[in-house]
């Protein structure tokens, strides 16, 4: 067999294991759906109280990290606004620039990076060390369904939460931002509120948090694909935590692209 044929075979494998997980993945999230709206019919419902325990570990856990990340990026846009329109004599309009980058692509962007690097590996990891314990197969003999069990809450949980983080993120971003422009252009930090607001619309809010709650049902998607994958022993759970992680940025990153393309025509 020749090194070319090797190769077209190597990228046909990999084509046909990525639409080979693509298909898993949708299957596992109609199946988490299904459960989730009907798995009290059959007395089976999807536990609140596991729900719960995601959206803490999600959300409220990362509240201080989120909070020095957007921070972060609301200084960095600030001071690069400044920097750009000053150029042109512009600076008092860098409000304009910093609200919409704010809202409608650095908060979920960010937020969503920090949530796949920091829950998607850990659910990963879980799933994995569950599969290579059989923990997963001593569920079925048990007669509860993973999916209810493990899927549901993690896709729900990270589907609220992420929308909330990135309110967050819009909202300490603008505030640390507003107190630089204004402190830099000797104005108040209402007349920068003030004209933020008058430039944001309804739409470009929920650009964000759709954007948002997409991303965090992607990244739940990609983890349990990844971590009900595994095989190895524990090389194989490091290797597929390290993947889930890059898929989920790459994927997140790709989906943001497609969104700011569609939505700015």
């Amino acid at each position: 067999m020749s090194a070319a044929t090797r190769g077209f075979e190597a990228i046909g494998r990999r084509s046909a294991g990525f639409f080979d997980q693509v298909g898993y993945g949708a299957a596992l999230f109609v199946e988490a759906i299904y459960w989730l709206l009907t798995g009290w019919r059959r007395r089976q419902p999807v536990r609140i109280h596991a729900i719960f325990h995601e959206m803490e570990q999600i959300g409220v856990a990362a509240l201080p990290i989120a909070t020095l990340l957007s921070a972060t990026i609301g200084l960095m846009l600030a001071i690069q606004s400044l920097y750009s329109l000053g150029i042109f004599g512009a600076e008092a309009y860098a409000y304009i620039g910093i609200a919409l980058s704010v809202v409608r692509e650095f908060s979920p962007l960010i937020m969503a990076i920090l949530v796949a690097g920091r829950s998607g590996s850990a659910i990963a990891a879980r799933l994995a060390t569950m599969t290579i314990n059989q923990e997963v197969d001593a569920l079925q003999v048990m007669g509860i369904n993973p999916v209810r069990y493990l899927v549901s809450p993690v896709v729900l949980a990270l589907a609220i939460m992420l929308p909330c983080l990135a309110m967050w993120a819009n909202l300490v971003s603008e505030f640390c931002a507003g107190f630089y422009v204004s402190a830099a252009l000797n104005s108040s930090f209402g007349a920068f509120v003030h004209d933020s607001l008058q430039v944001l619309r309804v739409g470009d809010v929920w650009h964000g948090i759709g954007k948002a709650g997409l991303f965090g049902v992607l990244i739940a998607l990609v983890a349990v694909v990844n971590g009900s994958s595994v095989s190895g022993g524990a090389e194989g759970v490091g290797r597929v935590t390290t993947w889930s992680v890059v898929q989920s940025i790459c994927l997140i990153v790709v989906t943001d692209m497609i969104f700011a393309y569609l939505t700015t025509r």
